[in-house]
């Protein structure tokens, strides 16, 4: 029997993009699973509240939590996003470099195949990912490498996901 319940998993739902889709859902009646960095905001924007930080294991327990609870995922929208300071290239941490990377590219990653997994297994199988990118992957600002190299990917992710 195919439920009429859709689930839906936010990334970055703590304000923005993030919020307004999660309050179209809403008005729309998905059972919402939001994360973010700020518990403060998710709070504000209510829903099932999951702190993520996005490394691989919290990831797995989120979709595993994700998958007891509802049984399946019917979209995932990845659009959890950081920046680093607007600043030249050359001073740059690498930590700073990390954090954008981490957050723009491998959290959308990590999300994605979770999403992959349990989507093939769930019934009816499929479901929607959405990730979302930047216009600065066509059209960079000074002094924005991190960020541009971060949404560059997340384009590539996009279509190599669509042959996958």
């Amino acid at each position: 029997m195919e439920s009429t319940i859709k689930t839906a998993l936010i990334t970055g739902a703590g304000s923005g993009i993030g919020r307004a889709v999660a309050q179209a859902l809403a008005k729309d009646s998905w059972t919402l699973i939001l994360t973010g960095r700020r518990e403060t905001s998710l709070e504000e924007t209510a829903g099932l509240c999951i702190k993520n930080d996005h490394s691989p294991e919290s990831v797995k327990a989120l979709f595993g939590k994700i998958q007891e609870k509802y049984g399946r995922l019917d979209l995932l929208f990845n659009n959890a996003g950081v920046n680093a300071p607007a600043i030249p290239l050359e001073e740059l941490s690498f930590d700073d470099w990390k954090k954008v990377i981490d957050t723009n590219l491998t959290g959308a990653f990590l999300c994605t195949q979770q999403a992959f997994k349990l989507m093939k297994k769930q019934e009816p199988k499929g479901g929607r990912i959405i990730n979302n990118g930047s216009i600065s992957a066509h059209t960079p600002r000074p002094m924005s490498v991190a960020y541009t190299a971060s949404k560059h990917a997340v384009t590539g992710l996009t279509q190599s996901t669509i042959l996958d």
